[in-house]
C-alpha cells in the first residue's frame, strides 16, 4: 500500500507510516495541481492539510485511492460528495488542535485590549508612548462566544478564568448544559448587545457567512472588540472596516480571512486591527498531535478496514455495510434537514424504527442522523464516530425504539427531535432498493426528495399560490427539478417542498417571500 504526504506533516506521524509493514510512504509537499493529478493513481491513501486541493478532479484521477485524511479538522479543501461517490474514505482529526486555536484565541484578546503588537512596534522603533498604548482590563467583562463548540468552550472556560462574564450563542446547547458550563445563553442578538469582546467559532454556512456585518455591528455595544479565529468569510471586511474606521467597534483581532492570503487590504492596514496569519493551529504540539492521529488512522483503515472519525463512513463491517448503505444515507439526510431547520437547543432525539429494517444493526442509523442533525452547527468536528458521545456532551438524551409494522411501507425510519420550543417529527423510507424519501415532515405527508438544493416554502392553501412561486422561480432563471405539495386541510396550512436545479440565492428568497399567502422561506442544501 502506498501513501502519499502533499503537505507539511509531522515528522513523528510520516514516521508511523515509515514503521508500519506493508506501507509505502512518499512526502511530495508543494506538488502543483497537474503534478497531483498525474501523481495520484498510484496511490491508496492521501494526507493532507489545508494546501492541498483534493477536487472532483483528482478524485476521478485516483484509480486506487482508498482514504483521505486530513491532519486537522476542517475539511474544505475536500470534495467528500465526490470521494464518497468513489466509495473513498474521508477521515479527520476533530479535537486535535482545539486547545491550541482556543488559546491563540485568548492570546488574540489579551493583545486586543492591551494593544501589545502595536506598543511592541513603536518600541522597535525607539519610541515611548505609554499614553497611546492605554489598554482595557477584561475582568469582569462580558465576552461574547458565538458558537460553544469545542474551541468555543474552551474559550469560555479560560475567559471565566480570568473573571470575565461568558454569554453564549449556540441552537444546539440546552440552557442546562450552559448553566453546567457557568455560561448563560442567550440570543445571537442578545450576545451582540450585551458582550464588551465578542469571539466567533463557527463553520462557514448560509447563515454564518457576513454574520459580523453592517446591521449586526450596529446591535452591538459601542466599543465593543471582536476576534475571530474560526472561518474568514464569517466577517465582511469592508462592513467591519467601516465600523472600526468610525469608531463603533474599538478594534478587531484577525487569524482568518476572506480571501487568504488576504494582502494588503483596507481592513489590515487600520491600526486597531491586529492580525496574523491563519496561526490558529500551528503550535508544535497541536500539529504533532493531529499527525499522530492521522497516521493512525489511515495505516489502520489500510491494513485492516478499521474506520476511525470518517466523515462519510460508520465504523461497521464490510458485510454490513452493503445492507445498511442506503439506510445510513437516508438517516444522514433526515438528519442534515431537520438540522438546517432546528433553531434552540436539543433535548432529546427520539429514534423509531419498524419493518425490514429491523432485521439490521440500526446504532450505524441512528449515528448517521445525529452526525447530520449536528452538522449545520458543528460542521467538521461531528462525524460518524464520534457523533453519539458529541450528542451526550451538549445533553442531549438519544433513544431508539422498534415497532414491528410499518403502516404502507416495507421499512420505516420515524425520528423526531424535541427542543426548548418545539417538536420536530420526521419520516423516511426507500423507495425500490435504495433512493432515500422523507415521506414525513409535521403534519405533511408526501414523496420529498431530500437532496440537493432545497425551498421549504410554508405558506395557506390558496389558488394561484403555485404559479406564482413557480413563475417567480421562473423570472430567475432557476428551474424545478422536483416538487411536492402537501397541506394540513383545503385553504389551510401548506408545504411546497422544491428541489431547484441551482442554488436560489438572497434575491430569489426574498422575491418569494413577497408572494401573495407565503408564511416562510427556507433554503436547505444538503
Amino acid at each position: 500500500m502506498k501513501v502519499l504526504v502533499s503537505d507539511n506533516l509531522s515528522e513523528l506521524g510520516v514516521q508511523i507510516f515509515r514503521d508500519a509493514p506493508g506501507i509505502e510512504v512518499d512526502v511530495k509537499v508543494g506538488l502543483s495541481p497537474e503534478e497531483l493529478l498525474a501523481t495520484i493513481p498510484e496511490y491508496h491513501g492521501l494526507v493532507v492539510r489545508g494546501a492541498t486541493k483534493v477536487t472532483a478532479e483528482v478524485i476521478a484521477a485516483a484509480d486506487n485511492l482508498k482514504v483521505v485524511g486530513r491532519a486537522g479538522t476542517g475539511l474544505d479543501n475536500v470534495d467528500i460528495r465526490a470521494a464518497s461517490k468513489r466509495g473513498i474514505v474521508v477521515m479527520n482529526t476533530p479535537g486535535g488542535n482545539s486547545v491550541t486555536t482556543a488559546e491563540h484565541t485568548v492570546s488574540m484578546m489579551m493583545s486586543l485590549v492591551r494593544n501589545i503588537p502595536q506598543a511592541n512596534a513603536s518600541m522597535k522603533q525607539g519610541k515611548w508612548e505609554k499614553k497611546q498604548f492605554s489598554g482595557s482590563e477584561i475582568f469582569n467583562k462580558v465576552l461574547g462566544v458565538v458558537g460553544l463548540g469545542k474551541i468555543g468552550a474552551i474559550v469560555a472556560d479560560r475567559a471565566m478564568g480570568l473573571g470575565m462574564k461568558v454569554i453564549a450563542y449556540d441552537p444546539f446547547l440546552s440552557v442546562d448544559q450552559a448553566k453546567q458550563m457557568g455560561v448563560k445563553l442567550g440570543s445571537v442578538d442578545e450576545v451582540f448587545k450585551e458582550s464588551d469582546l465578542i469571539t466567533f467559532h463557527v463553520p462557514l454556512t448560509d447563515e454564518t457567512r457576513g454574520l459580523v456585518n453592517a446591521k449586526n455591528i450596529a446591535k452591538m455595544k459601542n466599543g465593543v472588540r471582536i476576534v475571530n479565529c474560526s472561518r474568514g468569510p464569517v466577517v465582511n471586511e469592508e462592513d467591519l472596516a467601516d465600523a472600526i474606521e468610525s469608531g463603533k467597534v474599538a478594534g478587531a483581532a484577525l487569524d482568518v480571512y476572506m480571501k487568504e492570503p488576504p494582502g494588503l487590504t483596507r481592513l489590515i492596514q487600520l491600526d486597531r486591527v491586529i492580525c496574523t496569519p491563519h496561526l490558529g493551529a500551528s503550535t508544535r504540539e497541536a500539529q504533532d498531535n493531529v499527525a499522530i492521529a492521522v497516521a493512525n488512522q489511515i495505516r489502520d483503515y489500510l491494513l485492516d478496514g478499521t474506520i476511525q472519525n470518517a466523515v462519510n463512513a460508520p465504523a461497521v463491517s464490510g458485510e454490513a455495510l452493503e445492507n445498511l448503505k442506503p439506510y445510513l444515507e437516508l438517516g444522514q439526510r433526515l438528519g442534515l434537514f431537520l438540522g438546517a431547520l432546528v433553531q434552540t437547543g436539543i433535548k432529546t432525539v427520539e429514534a423509531q424504527y419498524s419493518g425490514a429494517v429491523l432485521d439490521m444493526e440500526l446504532k450505524p442509523i441512528t449515528t448517521c442522523f445525529l452526525t447530520g442533525l449536528l452538522t449545520p452547527i458543528m460542521m467538521d468536528d461531528v462525524n460518524q464516530v464520534n457523533a453519539p458521545m458529541v450528542a451526550e456532551e451538549r445533553g442531549i438524551l438519544v433513544s431508539e425504539t422498534k415497532v414491528s409494522r410499518s403502516e404502507n411501507f416495507i421499512s420505516l425510519l420515524r425520528f423526531k427531535v424535541v427542543t426548548q420550543n418545539r417538536e420536530h417529527v420526521v419520516e423516511g423510507t426507500l423507495f425500490g432498493k435504495s433512493e432515500p424519501r422523507m415521506v414525513r415532515y409535521g403534519h405533511f405527508r408526501g414523496e420529498f426528495d431530500v437532496s440537493g438544493e432545497l425551498l421549504l416554502i410554508h405558506g395557506m392553501d390558496k389558488p394561484g399560490l403555485i404559479g406564482q412561486v413557480g413563475a417567480t422561480l421562473g423570472n430567475h432563471g432557476i428551474n424545478i427539478s422536483h416538487f411536492q405539495f402537501a397541506r394540513y386541510a383545503p385553504g389551510g396550512e401548506a408545504l411546497l417542498f422544491l428541489t431547484t436545479d441551482t442554488k436560489a440565492g438572497d434575491d430569489v428568497l426574498n422575491d418569494l417571500q413577497a408572494v401573495s399567502h407565503v408564511v416562510s422561506v427556507r433554503r436547505i442544501t444538503i
